[in-house]
């Protein structure tokens, strides 16, 4: 069993996986917040906490892989495994075995989270394809059917936009990010939601229109991310919601990059 680990800016998404029978099972995913302040030893209670809560024992782990676009929780957390378990953690970092062709200007800065969902997306789907990330900024990936990343746009999250909206303008609450009632909202929480959720939705619609133009042929569209299950059903177009895009693609990236260093990999 391999515990997976994704930091992000917001949260911090843990998932234990393994495979029986040639099949990948993912025991749990579990959600904490992202916390700059919490040492290493506070980490290793959480995660020993987590397993209990599940109950599974940490002492059937064979390994970790950690993906972190926090690099100053990327040594914390990777102390705190390696207490708990052990063994040092695999990191997702420049130089790791992936597959992909990364066709940016500078590929080492490419974030980690959105190669591990490449990774997931490419075993999973046909491609040319453009991967959907909706975390705290919401990120469009573009793979061709080379495997090859040809880059991305880079856009306001939802949950970030929601809060600029909140803090800056006096008469504009919270929201729920559930549908709103109408497209043309009648009231402040309605004309929200239908702002955040509907203009998404077209956003991804007319972004993947002008991709497939400029590419010149179909893509595959693939949404990962918790805001993804509240925006996508308002697309237009065939855009495929994938939760366990990151603990697959974390699972993969281990299986690949232990294979090699056991020398399995030709």
């Amino acid at each position: 069993m391999v515990l997976a680990i994704d930091i992000g800016n917001t949260n911090i998404v843990m998932g234990a996986i393994s495979e029986e029978n040639g099949r990948r099972r993912i025991h749990f995913t579990s959600r904490i917040s992202t916390d700059k302040s919490k040492t290493a030893d506070q980490h290793a209670v959480e995660v020993k906490d987590i397993f209990h809560m599940y109950g599974l024992d940490v002492s059937a782990l064979d390994g970790a892989i950690i993906a972190s676009v926090v690099p100053s929780l990327s040594f914390v957390f990777a102390s705190a495994i390696e207490r708990v378990i052990g063994i040092k953690p695999m990191m997702v970092e420049p130089g790791m075995k992936t597959g992909l062709d990364i066709k940016i200007d500078n590929p080492a800065q490419l974030g980690s989270d959105i190669v591990v969902s490449c990774v997931a997306a490419i075993e999973k789907y046909p491609t040319p394809m453009c991967v959907i990330d909706l975390g705290t900024a919401t990120t469009m990936t573009v793979v061709d059917n080379k495997n090859a990343i040809l880059g991305c746009l880079i856009i306001p999250g939802i949950r970030i936009s929601l809060e600029a909206l909140r803090t800056n303008t006096s008469q504009l609450q919270d929201i729920s990010l559930d549908a709103p009632k109408n497209l043309i909202g009648k009231n402040t929480t309605d004309s929200m939601k239908s702002g955040l959720i509907i203009g998404n939705a077209v956003m991804f619609d007319g972004v993947l229109d002008r991709i497939e133009k400029q590419l010149g042929r179909e893509l595959t569209a693939v949404a990962t991310g918790d805001p993804a299950q509240f925006v996508i059903p308002h697309c237009m177009r065939d855009i495929k919601i994938d939760d366990n895009l990151m603990m697959d693609g974390l699972y993969i990236l281990y299986k690949k990059n232990a294979d090699i260093k056991a020398g399995k990999h030709k």
